[in-house]
């Protein structure tokens, strides 16, 4: 297994390359994975930010009071599975987070599910 993990870490540089050309089907297909995964993530993040600031800036004892606030909660919902921040105080604004967090859940998962497929195949294509 550390001869495996070895290998990959060593040929990551040419890989890298290699995905960013597409130079072949497998490297094209992740290399689109990626980019969904990206730019679905960042409209995710920017929908988030914008319905948190408007449920929460108002909320009792509320933490989000600008959008800067908002798209710091968002982004720290987005990047990690429990965070230290407090809680959101409106029904609405916690229904967004466990959206938020729901949705980390499944790129953080499909992500990793995409790397395995692509690293098993080229296992077996060598």
């Amino acid at each position: 297994m550390a001869a495996i993990v070895g290998r990959m870490l060593r040929n990551l540089p040419r890989e890298l390359g290699r995905l960013v050309r597409a130079e072949t089907k497998r490297h094209e297909r992740l290399r689109d994975r990626l980019l969904t995964a990206i730019s679905t993530t960042l409209v995710v993040y920017a929908i988030g930010t914008v319905v948190i600031y408007f449920l929460e800036r108002h909320g009792p004892k509320t933490e989000v009071t600008t959008v800067g606030d908002a798209a710091f909660f968002t982004a720290v919902q987005l990047l990690t599975i429990s965070s230290q921040l407090k809680n959101p105080v409106t029904a609405g604004g916690r229904v967004v987070d466990v959206i938020l967090e729901a949705y980390a859940l499944v790129v953080v998962t499909s992500l990793a599910g995409i790397f395995a497929s692509f690293f098993h195949r080229g296992e077996a294509e060598s």
